[in-house]
């Protein structure tokens, strides 16, 4: 794997691997076995145009581990924030630093980036997709429930966001049942659904009927960074997608609830609900760290 810069890219024999893999570190951490080191004497380039906590940390905690040096930029900190083309900038850092993870507001610069750089570029986020966060999901869904074969993986809210996007393309890959519960204007537009080709996939806007036998009730934040001049509306339009015990309900018994934070109690979810699953969502923002080192393994070892 030279690059990781979406789900939808992305294949079931690659994404299956990285799961397992990023299980096996996991262990080897826990364990204190540190011996693998595939990013020994690199540097990486961390380029973050929006704010992250669990993003930046795991990453640059990973690239320790791995044996390698992050030097974190801002969007003030590169001549990106002044006009240089991404092209440019690629062309630079290409020829001094040995990887590079971006996150920022277009999907079209992280793939150019990666072509003019050459060297391997990891999505950290985009506004189409979120890759990295669903590897760490499916990752937890296998801890916790066994695995995603034959089960029903429900996203509540945001239905045409990017994690609902690397969500829907992840259940194109790997088969199982994908219902997005949201507002009419707020699911995927039916050409995208059309293009992505997946009977396996729906759109329903009654959560409560979407919630039906669910394994996994999924919710993000209702406003995405960037989004803010929009929050007034869109609480109005999600006020009846909240994650909340009405949902769990109608739910699989066992269902267990995810959410990929930061989560705001009280609108996409009820504080009684993310408290009493707060295991998984916290055991969820951890394997983000285990997820990500497998995806720097793959590429440095690949």
């Amino acid at each position: 794997m030279k690059n990781f810069l979406s789900i939808e890219c992305s294949c079931r024999e690659e994404i299956e691997g990285l799961v397992e893999s990023a299980t096996r570190l996991k262990a080897a951490r826990a364990a204190g076995d540190f011996t693998l080191r595939p990013l020994e004497g690199q540097c990486w380039g961390m380029m973050f145009s929006k704010s992250s906590t669990r993003t930046r940390v795991s990453f640059e905690v990973g690239i320790g581990e791995l044996g390698g040096t992050a030097m974190f930029f801002s969007s003030r900190d590169l001549q990106l924030g002044r006009g240089e083309p991404i092209r440019d900038t690629a062309r630079v850092l290409g020829r001094m630093i040995h990887g590079a993870v971006i996150r920022n507001d277009s999907q079209a610069e992280i793939e150019e980036f990666a072509e003019y750089s050459r060297i391997p570029t990891i999505n950290a986020l985009t506004e189409l997709e979120h890759p990295c966060q669903i590897v760490a999901d499916l990752m937890t869904i296998r801890e916790r429930i066994g695995g995603w074969e034959k089960k029903k993986i429900v996203f509540v809210g945001d239905g045409d966001c990017n994690v609902a996007r690397s969500w829907i393309w992840a259940a194109k890959h790997l088969g199982f049942e994908l219902v997005i519960a949201g507002p009419g204007d707020f699911c995927p537009a039916a050409d995208y659904l059309a293009a992505v080709d997946a009977p396996n996939v729906s759109c329903v806007h009654d959560p409560v009927e979407a919630s039906a036998g669910a394994h996994v009730l999924y919710t993000d934040v209702w406003v995405s960074m960037g989004m803010e001049d929009e929050a007034a509306r869109r609480e109005e339009v999600f006020s009846g997608y909240q994650v909340n015990t009405g949902l769990l309900a109608v739910a699989d018994p066992n269902a267990i609830v995810m959410h990929c934070l930061p989560a705001y109690r009280g609108k996409e979810i009820t504080e009684e609900v993310l408290e009493a699953h707060a295991e998984t969502i916290f055991s969820e923002a951890e394997n983000r760290l285990h997820a990500q080192k497998a995806i720097m393994v793959s590429i440095a070892t690949g």
